[in-house]
């Protein structure tokens, strides 16, 4: 679950550390031990390993952590942490985070503490879907399957023929 956020936040101004792969939880730990504000946000997905299905926790904003301190912090030392790649800079000091970007997320938190996320539109075998960004934006294809994580495969009709795609899930919606 989520490091939780001081309940006050007065005075801090939130900032962002990348972390080593998948050490998001590690480096929030670390950091709270540090006496920093810590906040990881989560939500639970559903995760297929050997033909079993299982919900988990997973990073909103993966290999990063949003981290608080006040104008007077030693934020250097976060440099230093284990797990910690570095701390997001704007020239020789921290880049701070737009206000009401952290307070946001940490509102849309349920009762675990998980951001729910708006349910995926079902779409299904052969059903006709819209590109809607990337190198392919506004191309028109078939559904073809879900792939390993948030991709799936489609047919596009490329130079006369049908060419399959693997894209990000996110960049296809079912056609009208």
């Amino acid at each position: 679950m989520s490091e939780a956020p001081p309940a006050t936040t007065s005075g801090l101004t939130w900032h962002v550390a990348q972390t080593q792969s998948f050490r998001e939880a590690l480096v929030a730990d670390e950091l709270s031990k540090q006496g920093f504000s810590v906040f990881l946000p989560q939500y639970l997905k559903q995760v297929r390993h050997a033909r079993r299905v299982a919900i988990a926790a997973a990073a909103l904003f993966p290999g990063y952590v949003f981290v608080g301190f006040g104008s007077d912090a030693r934020w250097r030392a976060i440099n230093g942490t284990r797990g910690v790649v570095r701390l997001i800079m704007a020239g020789e000091s921290p880049a701070p985070v737009a206000k009401g970007i952290v307070e946001g997320l940490i509102a849309r938190r349920d009762a675990r503490g998980y951001i729910p996320l708006p349910p995926r539109a079902a779409i299904r075998l052969g059903d006709s879907v819209r590109v809607v960004g990337g190198s392919f934006a506004d191309a028109l294809g078939l559904f073809e399957e879900m792939r390993d994580g948030d991709r799936v495969a489609i047919l596009l009709d490329l130079l006369g023929r049908k060419v399959r795609v693997i894209i990000d899930e996110a960049l296809v919606e079912k056609a009208a």
